[in-house]
C-alpha cells in the first residue's frame, strides 16, 4: 500500500487533519463520483424498471463486498442502515423477556443500550460488567451476550474468550469493520452488526448485519418488507427468503449503495488488509506520543481509536476544529477521541500534538501541584 496515494483519494485531507472516522469516515472523491453518476442517471431516465434493476444490482455487489469485509458468505449478510438497526433487529427478533438474562458491558454505545432497555422493559434481566470481564460473567442462567467488538470509548478489544461460549454472542462492530480484521467465523458470534459510513467511508444510512446460519432460526424477522419475500405474489402465504436477505432494511437508495460500494472499492484497490494494518499502526503511534507528552491515554487495544483525558473536552474539541483538526469528545466523559485511519499521515499527528501542547504544559503543572487530583 502507498499511504500517500490512499490519502490522495480523500480531498478533505488537503486542508483538515480529519481524525473522526469513528463517527463518519472521510469521503473519497471516486465514491462521490459514483453516487453522482447514479443520480444523474435517475435524473435523466426516471425511476422505473431499469432503475430498480440497477438498484438491486448495486445492493447485491455491496452485500458481496460487506461479506468480504466480515469473512463470510454473502448469503449470511443483510443490508441495514446502521449498526444500531442491526443490533436492534436481532435482539427484538429473539423475543427476549422474562427468564432471559443478558450480559453486556458498562461502557456500551447507545446503539446497544437502546435494545437492552427494550429487553428489560419486556422482562429480561440485564447484567452489566466491566468490558474485560464479559466472558467471566457468563453463567448457567445467561441467555445472551451483547457487546462491542471494539469499544467505542477508547478502542479496547472484546475478550477473545467470548468465542468459546455456548450462548449466542451479538457483537457491535461499529468500530470493527474497516478498522480491524474481522472474521465472524473465528469470532463465533451469532450476529455481527456494523456501519458503512465509518471506517469503510461509505454513505450515511448504510450498514451490514451478519447472522450465523446456526442461529438464524432463533432470530425472527421483525418487520418483513417487499424485499424480504422470495415470492410476493402469494399474499400471506408468500415465503420469506431463506437466508439473511430476509432481514434487509426495507429501502436502501441506489445512490447510497453506489457511494458505499465506491468507497469500499477504493479501500480494496489499495489493499484492505494493508489499510487496516497501517491505520492501527498510526493509532499506536499517536497513543505513544500522547503518553510521552504527559497525557493520560485511556485503556485501548490494537485498534484505530485513541482517547485521552481532557479537563474541558468540548472546549478543546471546538478549539481544535477551528485549527483544522477534527476529533470528537465523548459525552459524559472527560475524554477526547481521535479515530486514526490509514489515510492519516504523520503530518496529521504532528498537527494534533502541536495544538495540544499548551494543554499538556497546563496539565503537567496542575498534576505537579496536586499529584492526586484528577480532571473533572
Amino acid at each position: 500500500m502507498d499511504p500517500a496515494a490512499l490519502r490522495a483519494e480523500f480531498p478533505v485531507l488537503e486542508r483538515v487533519a480529519y481524525l473522526n472516522a469513528g463517527t463518519d469516515g472521510p469521503l473519497a472523491a471516486a465514491a462521490v463520483r459514483f453516487a453522482q453518476a447514479e443520480l444523474e442517471s435517475e435524473l435523466g431516465e426516471g425511476r422505473a424498471t431499469r432503475h430498480f434493476e440497477r438498484r438491486f444490482e448495486l445492493q447485491g455487489r455491496l452485500r458481496e463486498g460487506y461479506a468480504r469485509v466480515m469473512g463470510c458468505s454473502a448469503e449470511d449478510v443483510a443490508l441495514t442502515t446502521s449498526t444500531s438497526e442491526g443490533i436492534g433487529a436481532v435482539m427484538a427478533g429473539m423475543d427476549l423477556g422474562p427468564g432471559d438474562e443478558i450480559v453486556s458491558s458498562d461502557q456500551e454505545h447507545p446503539g446497544v443500550i437502546g435494545p437492552l432497555h427494550a429487553a428489560r422493559e419486556r422482562g429480561a434481566a440485564i447484567l452489566l460488567v466491566p468490558f474485560q470481564e464479559l466472558a467471566n460473567a457468563v453463567r448457567a442462567t445467561t441467555t445472551l451476550v451483547v457487546c462491542s467488538h471494539v469499544g467505542w470509548v477508547s478502542g479496547e478489544l472484546a475478550p477473545a474468550e467470548l468465542a468459546q461460549l455456548d450462548v449466542p454472542v451479538i457483537l457491535d462492530g461499529a468500530q470493527g469493520s474497516g478498522a480491524v480484521q474481522v472474521d465472524v467465523q473465528a469470532l463465533n458470534c451469532a450476529a455481527y452488526a456494523a456501519a458503512g459510513q465509518k471506517w469503510l467511508c461509505g454513505a450515511d444510512g448504510t450498514g451490514m448485519l451478519y447472522i450465523s446460519p446456526r442461529w438464524r432460526d432463533r432470530i425472527r424477522a421483525i418487520a418483513p418488507s417487499y424485499i424480504s419475500f422470495e415470492d410476493t405474489t402469494r399474499g400471506l402465504e408468500s415465503p420469506l427468503k431463506a437466508d439473511a436477505r430476509r432481514y434487509d432494511t426495507p429501502s436502501l437508495s441506489r445512490e447510497a449503495a453506489a457511494a458505499s460500494l465506491g468507497a469500499l472499492e477504493v479501500l480494496e484497490r489499495h489493499g484492505l488488509e494493508d489499510v487496516l494494518a497501517h491505520g492501527r499502526a498510526q493509532a499506536a503511534t499517536l497513543a505513544r506520543r500522547l503518553e510521552e507528552s504527559g497525557h493520560t491515554v485511556a485503556p485501548r487495544g490494537d485498534s484505530t481509536l485513541v482517547a485521552w483525558e481532557d479537563p474541558e473536552p468540548e472546549t478543546t474539541r471546538d478549539r481544535l476544529r477551528d485549527e483544522g483538526i477534527v476529533v470528537r469528545n465523548l459525552p459524559g466523559r472527560p475524554l477526547l477521541r481521535a479515530s486514526v485511519g490509514a489515510w492519516n499521515d504523520d503530518a496529521d499527528l504532528d498537527r494534533l500534538m502541536a495544538a495540544l501542547e499548551p494543554d499538556t504544559r497546563t496539565w503537567r503543572g496542575e498534576r505537579e501541584a496536586a499529584p492526586h487530583a484528577r480532571p473533572a
